[in-house]
C-alpha cells in the first residue's frame, strides 16, 4: 500500500498488539456466550436498522440497532453504526458515548476513530478530532475520513503549536526558577565566607601580628602603620615593650636608645594621650601619657637638663584617673 499523507502520520495514539489480542478475547467469550439464537435475532434488527437508514428514517434505525446492541453487548461494530445514526439526527454527545464504547470493545476499528473524530469536530474540540481521524487513517483510510481531518488539521496545528509554546514557556520558567535558586545559594555562601574571613581578620588582628610582644592590648587600629609594623618586627624593640609592659617603669631604661625612644614616642601619638599603651598598663600603671616633658633625650619633645629622672610616682589608690602631664612636671 501507499504510505499515508505526512498529515496522517501522527495519530498520537498507537495500538498496542497486546491491546488487541486482549480486546480480541473479550468479544470472542461475549459472542461464544451468545446462543445461535440470540445471535440471529440481533444480527435480524442490525438488518431492520440498516434497512430504515436506507429509506431515510433514521429514528427507526436507532431503535433497532439498540435493540440488536441489547442482544448483542459485546459488538463494537453495533454501537459504531448506531453512532452514525445519532450523528445524523445530531445527537453527538449520544454519538460520542457509543464511539468510546465502540473503541473499548475493538482499539482497531477505524470507523469508530473516524466517528469519534467527526463528533469531536462537531464539538469544536480540534485536538481531539484530529487525534481520531489521524489514527483511522492510519488503520483504514477512506475518502470521507481524509476529508474530515482537512477540514480539522488546520485548527489542530494551530493548537497543536500553540500548546508546544506554552510547554517551552513552561520550561523555561522552571529552568529560571531553578537557575535563580542556584544563584541564591551561591550568593548565600559567598556572604557566609565574607562573613567568616571578616571574623577571622578581626580575631587576629586582636591577637597581635606577627613581631607584635606578648601582653599587648588591641592595636588594630595601629596595624595600618607601615612603620610601626616593621619596628615590632625589630627583635630589639620587641624586646623592649616586652620589658616595659612588665615594668613600666622600666621605660626610662630606653631614654638613651633612639630607636626604641622614637617608637614609644609615636605610640603614645597613635593612643592620643588616652592612658592606655601597652597590656597590663592601662591608666594605672604608671605610663606617661606623653613622653615630651619626661626629661630626658629621644622621646619626643625638647627635654629638660639635668640629672637621670626619677622613677614616675605611683598613682593614688584613691583616684580614679590615670596620672595627667601636669602631675608628672
Amino acid at each position: 500500500t501507499e504510505p499515508l499523507p505526512e498529515i496522517f502520520q501522527a495519530s498520537g495514539a498507537e495500538v498496542s498488539e497486546e491491546t488487541l489480542e486482549e480486546s480480541n478475547n473479550k468479544r470472542s467469550e461475549a459472542m461464544a456466550a451468545l446462543s445461535e439464537e440470540t445471535l440471529e435475532e440481533s444480527n435480524n434488527k442490525r438488518s431492520e436498522a440498516m434497512a430504515a437508514l436506507s429509506d431515510g428514517n433514521v429514528s427507526d434505525a436507532v431503535r433497532s440497532f439498540t435493540e440488536a446492541i441489547k442482544l448483542n453487548p459485546g459488538s463494537a461494530a453495533l454501537y459504531a453504526k448506531r453512532a452514525a445514526a445519532l450523528l445524523k439526527q445530531e445527537r453527538v454527545n449520544a454519538a460520542l458515548q457509543d464511539c468510546d464504547q465502540a473503541v473499548k470493545l475493538n482499539p482497531d476499528s477505524a470507523v469508530a476513530h473516524k466517528l469519534r473524530g467527526r463528533a469531536y469536530r462537531l464539538l469544536g474540540k480540534w485536538l481531539e478530532a484530529a487525534k481520531d481521524l489521524r489514527l483511522a487513517c492510519k488503520l483504514d483510510c477512506d475518502e470521507q475520513a481524509m476529508e474530515w481531518l482537512s477540514e480539522v488539521q488546520p485548527n489542530a496545528t494551530k493548537l497543536e503549536e500553540h500548546q508546544r509554546r506554552k510547554e517551552r514557556r513552561k520550561a523555561e520558567k522552571e529552568n529560571q526558577a531553578r537557575r535563580d535558586r542556584v544563584k541564591k545559594a551561591q550568593k548565600a555562601q559567598e556572604e557566609a565566607r565574607k562573613k567568616a574571613d571578616e571574623e577571622d581578620r578581626h580575631t587576629s588582628g586582636r591577637g597581635g601580628g606577627g613581631g607584635m610582644p606578648a601582653g599587648m592590648p588591641d592595636l588594630s587600629d595601629l596595624m595600618a602603620d607601615p612603620e610601626l609594623m616593621a619596628a615590632f618586627t625589630d627583635p630589639e624593640i620587641s624586646a623592649a615593650f616586652q620589658d616595659v609592659s612588665s615594668n613600666p617603669s622600666n621605660i626610662f631604661k630606653y631614654k638613651d636608645n633612639p630607636k626604641v625612644a622614637s617608637v614609644i614616642n609615636k605610640m603614645m601619638k597613635k593612643f592620643g594621650g588616652s592612658g592606655g599603651g601597652f597590656g597590663g598598663v592601662g591608666g594605672t600603671g604608671g605610663m606617661p601619657t606623653d613622653l615630651g616633658g619626661m626629661g630626658f633625650e629621644g622621646f619626643g619633645d625638647d627635654v629638660a637638663s639635668g640629672g637621670t629622672p626619677a622613677k614616675a610616682d605611683e598613682p593614688k589608690k584613691d583616684s580614679a584617673a590615670a596620672a595627667t602631664d601636669d602631675d608628672l612636671d
